[in-house]
């Protein structure tokens, strides 16, 4: 069983750091503000407001700043600016031992989804791909909110994952599996396979989503993931959104889970609200669910956070 953070209660101290690409300073300040006026406490990282091009400091540098809020025994949440790119770079420099010995709840999507599900990997973590700090917003939806309070301040050992009101879920391949969630950002993932810190799926239900790709190129990354047997080792398969992906040579995502996804023959749920969308649903990397598709439904079976 993986290990669940302690819970996240009103009055908490959350930690800012920039793992990827950097966030602007206006907007990192607008956003703490937010969370200040939900009761939390805020402590940034030495470097959440650096940018060195395309990547906020250097891999070390955002590196450091993420081992010390696990190290901070104030910090309840760790809460990455916003994604990007380069969040991979920082894996090498982490300690995944301190983390294993200080669990603390991490949320983000996007890239960071590569770091959340290497933190469940290496450090028997539950992680949880849900809001960023850039999320922080007066005009975010209540959805998304209700979604990560759930899961990062109840105890309840039992969650549907449903959609927003007139967003149904979608069953495509019949069948009804338990196991553990991982997965997150499909480019981000295709880009470790080959290195140690690669996704393994095996025997787990695999949540993939992706943003702003043409569907010629987000076919390219499903069959790498396919030819890197990432879907023959897994048990079920979960598709969110492709936000923003324009078809291309008169094919849709909807076209490319029809003839690509479908026919790999495993349990297939589709159109959960996740990631890049609008509505974002809040995933635990790392618990146990039931994917059961004759009835449509995701449901988590375990507590997510530790009443610690």
């Amino acid at each position: 069983m993986a290990i669940r953070p302690p819970i996240l209660k009103p009055g908490d101290t959350i930690g800012i750091v920039t793992l990827g690409s950097p966030l602007g300073t206006d907007v990192i300040n607008a956003n703490i503000k937010v969370l200040e006026s939900m009761g939390f406490s805020v402590i940034v990282g030495q470097y959440a407001y650096a940018a060195n091009g395309f990547l906020g400091g250097t891999d070390q540098q955002r590196a450091a700043d993420l081992m010390q809020m696990f190290e901070n025994d104030q910090v309840k949440l760790i809460l990455p600016a916003r994604g990007g790119v380069g969040v991979a770079g920082i894996l090498p420099y982490l300690d995944f031992v301190t983390i294993y010995n200080n669990p603390k709840i991490i949320s983000g999507y996007s890239d960071i989804t590569v770091l959340l599900n290497v933190l469940y990997q290496f450090s028997n973590l539950i992680t949880f791909q849900s809001l960023l700090l850039l999320d922080f917003t007066p005009s975010t939806p209540a959805y998304n909110y209700d979604q990560f309070f759930a899961a990062t301040s109840t105890l309840n050992a039992y969650r549907q994952i449903m959609n927003p009101p007139g967003l149904p879920l979608v069953s495509k391949v019949p069948g009804n599996v338990t196991g553990t969630i991982v997965g997150g950002n499909l480019t981000s993932f295709v880009d470790t396979l080959g290195t140690p810190y690669e996704i393994n799926t095996r025997g787990k239900i695999l949540l993939l989503e992706e943003t702003h790709e043409p569907i010629n190129t987000v076919y390219r990354l499903l069959n790498h993931l396919k030819l890197a047997g990432k879907f023959q080792d897994c048990l079920g398969i979960i598709m969110g959104e492709c936000t923003n992906c324009a078809a291309a040579y008169g094919k849709s995502y909807e076209n490319l889970i029809t003839e690509f996804v479908v026919p790999l023959g495993k349990p297939l749920l589709t159109n959960l609200t996740s990631a890049h969308g609008y509505y974002k649903a809040a995933i635990p990397i790392g618990a146990r669910v039931n994917l059961n598709t004759y009835n449509t439904t995701l449901t988590v079976l375990e507590p997510t956070v530790s009443n610690v």
